[in-house]
């Protein structure tokens, strides 16, 4: 029988101390793109591509993303009494059934790996995605649905996967390339950030991912590896070395990494433009903008 995808870990537990002061309250998974937050994102994504349980790694201080997704009775009948069914449509779309979603804590900051671990236990012995709320993706098909349909023909781990320049190898886990099939790419291994001038390729991972229960048997070592951490690319890696399969998929989208305050205020910007209802005012304040660098 093939293996179906149905589980998804969301390691939502760093400090964001790119964007204090902002989050020093407010955990930078709920700040918006517009008018949705960044984990909204993530979320809808993951049902697209048939995500059924959710599971949350958090930290302390996370309080406020776990109501996020809870019901607002008071809310809902203040909407339904104004007839506003639109905005009150879109409030339930946020809401998560019981037991839908599950939340663990990271109680201290060892690495992506290590949060992936905490969720082994809701995991079991399936396949499962990984989703950092980080990377938002605009594509036309959902990222992980295209990487599901791969999963469906393939029954092997796959991460996304991006080219990126020599300069910004060093940023990311890096794939060295057995061979290139385009859209899927099969590998020899992974590199977790590459010093300058060493990656094997400029393919590099971002934040999705389709692994194997292998990977977390690989994550029970708690192998420390670049920067003191536990890294998840490692444990792909040696999932690799011991003889599975681990493919590289290059998406159809635009990814902007959200983690950083330039890919935050693009992937506004660029989210705005796609709304028709903020398209036209927004065109032309940035029109104006532009005009106004222009020098005399």
């Amino acid at each position: 029988m093939r293996a179906k995808v149905t589980k998804a870990i969301f390691p939502v537990a760093g400090l964001g101390t790119r964007f204090l002061p902002a989050t020093k309250s407010v955990p930078k998974e709920i700040m918006t793109l517009v008018d949705r937050p960044l984990v909204q994102y993530a979320i809808d994504e993951a049902r697209a591509a048939g995500i059924k349980e959710f599971i949350f790694v958090t930290s302390r201080g996370k309080g406020a993303l776990e109501d996020y997704f809870d019901n607002a009775p008071q809310l809902e009948r203040e909407l339904r009494k104004k007839g506003k069914t639109e905005l009150l449509d879109i409030l339930k779309s946020t809401n998560m059934d019981s037991g839908e979603i599950a939340y663990m804590r990271q109680h201290k900051p060892l690495g992506l790996g290590h949060a992936v671990w905490c969720a082994r236990r809701l995991i079991g012995n399936e396949p499962f995605a990984v989703i950092l709320p980080d990377d938002v993706i605009a594509a036309e098909k959902p990222c992980l649905q295209q990487m599901v349909e791969a999963f469906d023909e393939t029954q092997s781990n796959i991460v996304a996967a991006m080219d990126v320049p020599d300069d910004r190898a060093s940023a990311y886990g890096i794939l060295d390339i057995k061979e290139d099939m385009g859209a899927l790419v099969s590998t020899k291994g992974m590199v977790e950030k590459p010093a300058f001038g060493t990656q094997p390729s400029n393919l590099a991972v971002i934040g999705r991912y389709i692994l194997t229960p292998t990977v977390l048997q690989m994550l029970n070592k708690k192998t420390v590896g670049a920067g003191g951490e536990i890294q998840l690319t490692d444990a792909i890696a040696e999932a690799r070395n011991s003889g599975e399969e681990v493919y590289g998929f290059r998406f159809k989208g635009h990814r902007y990494d959200c983690g950083s305050k330039a890919g935050f205020l693009q992937a506004t910007v660029a989210f705005a433009l796609a709304r028709d209802d903020l398209r036209d005012d927004l065109q032309a304040f940035l029109n104006d903008l532009a005009l106004q660098a222009v020098p005399a």
